[in-house]
């Protein structure tokens, strides 16, 4: 039986939609608080904010790097990783280059996840690594990335931003996020020690509980508040 500590373990509050201001983080990062879950997920330029206003907490901070798109530079992702993790960020997810993984320059990838993952291990940060999967058809592509992962023993993979859209021959813009299929297929081809955090359409604790059945260790939410009043409900006998 998961307790409600568990289930606030397992979310990274997501504090990263464009429009997001100061303001919002100070809101946000007292819904982190109330509910003890494990990190803030926050844009790089909020890191020192929102440390300060943890501070004192167990309540860590996930800094995002070449967000949400993985179109920098290594270079300026390790640039980028540094200055995080300078302003007390615990965590970094780092998107993938997408159009190098499309392109099957896995020789790139190789030297991109191993130069931010080092940049981590020298701060003291943990690395998830993004595969924005709603991009990725291919699941030789997700495999791929998986095994590279496992020979750098990153810490985490995950399997999307929350803003990977596709556009449909509607001209809609179409997004599934973390699915049974990919949290399975990443379960099964990273090694044991790599954990998994599903983001991307996890808005209920139901669908966290879900995922956690698929293989997911921690998930990114924006519906956290939500989440953790509908756990409290159900659980009546336990408490944070």
């Amino acid at each position: 039986m998961i307790t409600i500590s568990e289930i606030a373990s397992m979310i990274d509050h997501s504090i990263l939609h464009p429009t997001l201001n100061d303001d919002d983080l100070k809101k946000h990062c007292e819904i982190a608080l109330k509910y003890k879950v494990a990190t803030v997920c926050v844009k790089p330029y909020h890191v020192s904010m929102a440390a300060a206003l943890l501070k004192g907490s167990n309540v860590g901070v996930c800094a995002v790097i070449g967000f949400p798109h993985g179109n920098s530079s290594i270079d300026v992702k390790v640039f980028e990783t540094q200055q995080v993790c300078h302003d007390e960020a615990n965590e970094v997810d780092m998107v993938v280059n997408i159009g190098k993984v499309l392109q099957g320059d896995w020789n790139y990838i190789s030297a991109e996840i191993k130069s931010i993952h080092d940049a981590c291990l020298n701060n003291g940060a943990i690395l998830k690594v993004i595969f924005e999967t709603d991009f990725l058809r291919n699941d030789q592509d997700k495999i791929n990335l998986c095994n590279i992962c496992s020979i750098y023993k990153v810490e985490f993979v995950k399997t999307s931003t929350g803003y990977g859209f596709i556009k449909g021959s509607d001209g809609k813009y179409y997004y599934q996020g973390a699915t049974e299929h990919d949290l399975k297929l990443m379960r099964q081809n990273c090694i044991t020690s790599i954990k998994i955090k599903a983001a991307g359409g996890i808005r209920t604790l139901d669908q966290l509980l879900k995922v956690r059945e698929w293989g997911a260790n921690r998930i990114g939410a924006s519906a956290t508040a939500e989440i953790m009043e509908e756990a409290i409900k159900r659980f009546p006998y336990d408490k944070l």
